[in-house]
């Protein structure tokens, strides 16, 4: 007996393939629709050049002149903020390098150069350096005045931590007679253990004076216009009046006869901040009122 093998085409009924067809049909195709509208906002999110200047392009052929002139000033925008970055981006460079050339400097002179045999004119050439770093301005001004001697260790210290703790254990160091540079002695040397009770090496660590580079400089920078002081990038009135109760106010006028004011924070902002370490004219405290001097 032969058994015929019948096909699944043989069992279909034609009514019911109809309706399946016809439900086919009517269901819009959402996986297309899911795909383009993904696309889209994923060109919108990272900025595709091409999208971009596709539907720019088109968008001015068709557009009226207010769009066309919106999407004008987009462009401009665009290339401005841009240009603002890059500009930002040189600045912050121009700081960090100033800043990791002067410990790099400081560190050599200071700390590891003492691994390295030295020579009469090595030597010569380290005074000279650590000078440099306290005494300039000094040449642009008879009447400038140089840190103070507890100062001078902060100025050359690769740290630059607070001269008044730092003093403690210069003195330490004087009567230790170890042979040994200070601050060789104080980081790797003979003293790196020694603990004082009235500084010990936490404080020591954590009260490190911020030194200004040429660049943040001049956002401390104050001039003096019809008798009022105002900032120069600003040219906003200096006005210390509403500072909160213990907030001292502090300036420095360098050699150059430039003013920089700022709030002083102990163990982290001094007078040395504002240059450096630098030679000055003047030093002090103040209280200004709406750009008028009272102190």
């Amino acid at each position: 007996m032969e058994v015929e093998t019948l096909s699944s085409s043989t069992f279909a009924f034609p009514e019911l393939r109809q309706v399946e067809c016809d439900q086919k049909s009517e269901m819009p195709d959402f996986s297309t629709e899911f795909e383009s509208s993904e696309m889209t906002r994923y060109g919108e999110l990272v900025g595709n050049p091409s999208s971009e200047s596709c539907c720019d392009s088109s968008a001015v052929d068709s557009a009226s002149p207010s769009t066309a002139a919106a999407v004008k000033v987009q462009k401009v925008y665009r290339s401005y903020r841009t240009r603002r970055r890059l500009a930002d981006t040189a600045v912050v460079a121009e700081e960090f390098w100033w800043q990791l050339l002067n410990y790099a400097r400081l560190n050599h002179s200071t700390i590891s150069f003492f691994n390295l045999p030295e020579t009469a004119a090595s030597r010569w050439n380290r005074v000279c350096l650590n000078a440099s770093k306290v005494g300039k301005g000094l040449s642009q001004d008879s009447k400038a005045q140089k840190l103070a001697f507890e100062h001078w260790i902060e100025a050359i210290d690769p740290r630059h931590r607070y001269g008044h703790s730092l003093h403690k254990y210069y003195e330490e160091w004087c009567q230790a007679s170890s042979g040994q540079p200070f601050f060789y002695w104080l980081d790797v040397g003979d003293g790196k253990d020694l603990e004082l009770p009235e500084c010990p090496r936490s404080k020591l660590r954590q009260q490190c004076i911020k030194y200004l580079g040429p660049q943040e400089r001049e956002h401390y920078e104050y001039i003096v216009v019809e008798g009022k002081i105002i900032h120069k990038l600003s040219g906003d009135l200096l006005h210390t009046k509403y500072a909160s109760e213990g907030v001292k106010w502090i300036f420095v006028m360098s050699t150059c006869k430039k003013l920089y004011v700022g709030e002083k924070k102990k163990g982290k902002f001094h007078h040395s901040s504002f240059l450096a370490g630098g030679a000055t004219l003047a030093a002090g405290r103040l209280i200004v009122e709406h750009g008028t001097l009272k102190v």
